[in-house]
């Protein structure tokens, strides 16, 4: 019979798992730090409400308000639920081709590009989750909206309606 003989790790061996945790420890560290783990991390918005008149009425939506780039970029990221009076307004100062995706996006969405006026130019519905196409507002717009997919067609939102928001100052009547 032969006897197994358990060797203990040497020295060089303990040092090399060492350094490979340590390494491991410390490139976690800098992703965090990098903001490169925000699916944890809730990022605090102001929020306010806004009022869609369209043909079926005025519908009263509880919104939260992207304005920082940092809260451009993070959006409606990791978000399991959005609910039907929800959603989130993306201001920006001036009229521009306005382009959104869905990466990290759990759900689907509608995004409702809006002028300067307060008028809506155009809708993209049922955005694909964590879909890396871009959805471009095909004209100048100053904001969007996202609301939970279905939300265009629940409310009967269709382009020419009015958004009214104090982003909006000023917003034409119809």
């Amino acid at each position: 019979k032969r006897s197994a003989r358990l060797s203990l790790p040497t020295l060089t061996d303990r040092r090399a798992a060492y350094c490979a945790v340590l390494f491991c420890l410390l490139m976690v560290a800098q992703i965090a730090m990098m903001g490169g783990l925000t699916a944890q991390t809730e990022i605090k918005m102001r929020r306010d409400t806004l009022t869609l008149q369209t043909a079926s009425g005025a519908h009263r939506i509880d919104i939260e308000v992207a304005e920082s780039d940092r809260e451009k970029a993070h959006g409606l990221m990791f978000r399991q639920s959005l609910g039907d009076s929800e959603g989130m307004l993306f201001p920006y100062a001036t009229a521009h081709e306005i382009t959104m995706w869905m990466r990290n996006t759990f759900i689907s969405l509608d995004m409702i590009f809006i002028r300067g006026d307060g008028i809506v130019h155009r809708i993209a519905t049922d955005t694909e989750p964590h879909s890396e196409n871009i959805v471009a507002s095909q004209g100048n717009v100053t904001a969007v909206l996202e609301m939970k997919a279905g939300s265009a067609r629940r409310l009967n939102i269709k382009p020419g309606d009015r958004v009214e928001h104090a982003h909006f100052k000023g917003a034409a009547k119809r």
